[in-house]
Order: C-alpha cells, then sequence, then structure tokens
C-alpha cells in the first residue's frame, strides 16, 4: 500500500514485491511447444472482426456454447450418428471414439495458447469427439455424393455450406490434426477406397467449395500427390491448408526482414514492365525475368479475404513459421492500389474473380 505524506507518496516495495513473486509461482509461465491454435490478436482484429469470427460453426472450445452457434448443434450430433450407424455395434464404435481421445486430450488441450480451464475435462473430449466427427463425415460426404440424404442440413441447404466455407478455416476455429487422425483412423471401413486419405479429403473439401485462394487443379491427386507422399506436419486444418499451399511451391526459402515497398502495377507497366499470367498451380510461383512478371493466377472468392487474414496471422502467430503468405499478401498489396491496378492484374489472368 501506498503511504502519502504531504506532498511525496512512500511505496511500499517489499509487498508490491511479493505479490508479483507469488503471481509468478501460482502462474504457469511455460508455453507448451503443441501450441498451434491462436486467438486473434487484437491488433489483426481491428482491421476486420468478422474475417476471425464463425458465422454458424463452433469448431474447438474458443466459441464452444455462444448462443448464435447452438443452433447448428443439432447438425453435428446428425452427423456423428450417420457416421457410427453404418458400424455393426454404433454404441460401442462410439466409446472406442471417446477412450481414444479420452487418452491424448491433455496433449490436446497443449494445443490452445489460451486458456481453457473453464471447460472440463469431459466436456472438452466431448467437444473434440463432436466436432471432429462432424468434419471427418462432412468430408465423406463431400467425396462420395452417395452418403449425401435428401434431407442432408449441409449439402442440401445452400447458407450452411457457405457458413462452413468461411468457418472451417479461422484460426480460432481449430482442432488438433492429431485428434482429426485418430477419429479418421477408427471410423475408416477397409472397404472403403474414396475415403484412404485423410490429407486429400480434406483438400478436395476446399477446393470443391470453393475456399482455397488458388486455382481448381485438374487432376488434384496429381498436383499434391507430392505433397501427400510425405510427412507434411500438418497442425490443423488451416496449417494443412497452408502447407499444401507452401510445399507445393518452387521455393524453398524464405528470409524474414524488413519489406519494402515496390511501386504498383500501373507504374510497372508506364516504366515498361509487363504483366503475364503464370502456368504454376502454386500462386507463389512469381517469377521476374527480361521485363515481364510471370504471376500464376490467384482465385479470389467470397471468402478469400478470411482465408488469407487467417493465413497471415497463423503466421505471426506460430513460432519458427516462414512468412510465405505474409510476403505474398504484401506483394499484392503494393501492385494494387487502384482499379487500374486491378483491371492491369484481371486482364493478364493474375486475378481470376468469381
Amino acid at each position: 500500500m501506498a503511504e502519502v505524506r504531504g506532498d511525496h507518496i512512500k511505496i511500499e516495495v517489499d509487498a508490491l514485491a511479493n505479490g508479483l513473486e507469488n503471481k509468478m509461482r501460482s502462474t504457469n509461465l511455460n508455453i507448451s511447444p503443441r501450441c498451434c491454435i491462436f486467438k486473434v490478436p487484437n491488433i489483426l482484429r481491428r482491421h476486420n472482426p468478422e474475417a476471425y469470427a464463425p458465422n454458424g460453426f463452433s469448431i474447438g472450445p474458443y466459441h464452444y456454447g455462444k448462443k448464435h452457434l447452438k443452433a447448428t448443434q443439432k447438425i453435428k450430433l446428425k452427423y456423428l450418428h450417420d457416421l457410427i450407424s453404418g458400424f455393426e455395434d454404433p454404441k460401442a464404435k462410439l466409446r472406442t471414439l471417446i477412450e481414444a481421445i479420452s487418452e491424448v486430450q491433455q496433449e490436446a488441450r497443449d494445443c490452445y495458447a489460451d486458456p481453457i480451464d473453464h471447460i472440463s475435462q469431459d466436456e472438452f473430449i466431448n467437444i473434440l469427439v463432436l466436432d471432429g466427427c462432424f468434419l471427418i463425415e462432412l468430408f465423406r460426404k463431400n467425396a462420395d455424393d452417395k452418403l449425401q440424404k435428401n434431407d442432408d442440413p449441409v449439402f442440401k441447404m445452400s447458407c450452411m455450406r457457405q457458413f462452413l466455407c468461411h468457418d472451417l478455416i479461422l484460426l480460432e476455429n481449430q482442432i488438433p490434426w492429431m485428434v482429426l487422425e485418430i477419429l479418421f483412423a477408427i471410423t475408416r471401413k477397409p472397404e472403403d477406397q474414396t475415403t484412404s486419405n485423410l490429407s486429400l479429403l480434406v483438400l478436395w473439401y476446399c477446393y470443391t467449395a470453393s475456399i482455397t485462394i488458388s486455382k481448381f487443379p485438374s487432376d488434384i491427386n496429381a498436383v499434391f500427390e507430392p505433397f501427400l507422399s510425405r510427412e507434411h506436419g500438418s497442425k490443423h486444418i488451416l496449417d494443412l491448408l497452408r502447407n499444401s499451399m507452401v510445399l507445393s511451391s518452387s521455393i524453398t526459402e524464405v528470409k524474414d526482414g524488413e519489406w519494402k515497398s515496390m511501386p504498383s502495377a500501373t507504374r510497372l507497366r508506364e516504366a515498361g514492365i509487363k504483366f503475364k499470367e503464370g502456368t504454376s498451380t502454386s500462386i507463389f510461383d512469381i517469377k521476374f525475368d527480361h521485363g515481364v512478371i510471370e504471376i500464376p493466377p490467384l482465385s479470389v472468392q467470397e471468402t478469400t479475404e478470411s482465408v488469407f487474414r487467417n493465413l497471415i496471422c497463423l503466421e505471426q502467430c506460430l513460432p519458427n513459421c516462414a512468412h510465405m503468405v505474409t510476403s505474398y499478401a504484401i506483394l499484392l498489396d503494393n501492385l494494387i492500389n487502384t482499379t487500374d491496378d486491378m483491371e492491369i492484374l484481371c486482364k493478364r489472368g493474375s486475378l481470376k474473380i468469381g
């Protein structure tokens, strides 16, 4: 307590020091190496809060229980039922799923950077099982339309699919990839060849639902075969999407440092620089040779801004993560200042709107 003596204030240094020491002892100051799911820092969120917040579906604990997201819990339960009902003993299968996630629940909890102490262990396990099984069934149905029933609440209702296109790529709306892998392995049937690879199922959904920022490849299996054939080490769905973009690029190294501005597309054209549509399937493979800038097409959809913002946020929050998407976004921001700049890139095929 500070003691006032005339115009002077005496500070109780020992009391303040003891208080801070007690707080340091009682607070867990360690950051888990598994930490990979973050809440968006306010310095990034303030520019467009809607780009980071779910519209219809909560995935994981951060937005769990919010009033405007409770209605879709019924859809998740229906998808969980659809996923396990094909087994001889659905109740036993559900128990197996819960037991498996119970064994890794602490590892999964360590993946979340912000405190979720208000969620009990049992509730956390329920969230992971329900949300994880919902996602797996969603990806299965997307890959095999025979699994889609006439009353399917997602594939037969455009608004629900639109919500999902936005909500699945939010950094705050993720569950650990290891959880998805465990649930997928337990629910996968050996005879089902269309769902043999979880990573491919997820990427296939991302492209068919138009929530990516690269053009749709004519042969998605061939494009991602080199990526899928090696250990990509993805931490969650958003990280998988980023890895598929980064690892399919010919760029092998990004040096972090001070970003420097460059002239806009209009200024560059006035200086004699030409623009050309690139042929690479990776948007990062931008080339400059003999006065020509070759830029692979960027597919601009309704979700493009959210995808970019959440990928950038992931790169900024995740330790030792190369700033590939961030650098690309800064480059585009420099090139496009006016509608004339946008028109130049659209005419040259570097931007694909819609």
